[in-house]
């Protein structure tokens, strides 16, 4: 890889999946504004999420190729993002226990030098069993639930509530990297 790799975000899931593929990046976490208007396209969103971030964080470099990501958990045509305290994530692991739900990840890149962007997104579908009240107040008293969307994390303990997945698993964690791969190939960036 000949140019640098730039990630847009803060996330240590983001970064520890970039590093398992042998990518070498710095991080520059973005801070935009997260707000979201309401819609049902949320694969769209979340596309114009990260290349919202990566925009943001790409005009501090001439040269580089930034990476922006945002996920999403959704039920019920409602999004879950991270829970503002844990009375949020009782709730909202309540209203996942049992059911299907969708996770979107957004994921952009931008060209620093030359302004050149992508964006797409990727869906992935988790079927959660039901969960009993203490599950619910012992996860939450672990502390995981907190700085995650939907208030889990399938890479963690959250795993243990996961029944079912169809799609791809690493866009659960927060950045499906077949996408990515494909995405960096546009680029001329080959990591095989």
């Amino acid at each position: 890889m000949l140019k640098s790799l730039i990630l847009a975000s803060a996330s240590p899931r983001r970064q520890e999946l970039l590093n398992q593929i042998g990518l070498k990046f710095i991080t520059d976490p973005s801070d935009i504004d997260e707000d979201m208007p309401a819609t049902a396209d949320f694969g769209n969103l979340v596309a114009e999420l990260a290349l919202r971030k990566a925009l943001a964080v790409s005009g501090k470099y001439e040269n580089g190729i930034i990476l922006g990501a945002d996920t999403i958990v959704v039920l019920d045509n409602e999004i879950f993002g991270k829970p503002a305290d844990r009375s949020c994530a009782r709730k909202m692991l309540s209203r996942l226990s049992g059911c299907w739900h969708s996770v979107f990840t957004g994921v952009a890149l931008v060209d620093a030098a030359t302004n050149h962007s992508i964006n797409q997104f990727e869906e992935s579908q988790v079927k959660f069993k039901n969960l009993t009240e203490s599950e619910i107040q012992n996860y939450i008293d672990s502390g995981e639930p907190m700085d995650k969307a939907g208030a889990y994390g399938i890479q963690g303990k959250g795993a243990l509530f996961v029944e079912k997945i169809c799609g791809d698993y690493y866009n659960i964690v927060g950045l499906p990297l077949f996408r990515l791969n494909n995405m960096l190939k546009s680029f001329g960036i080959n990591l095989l």
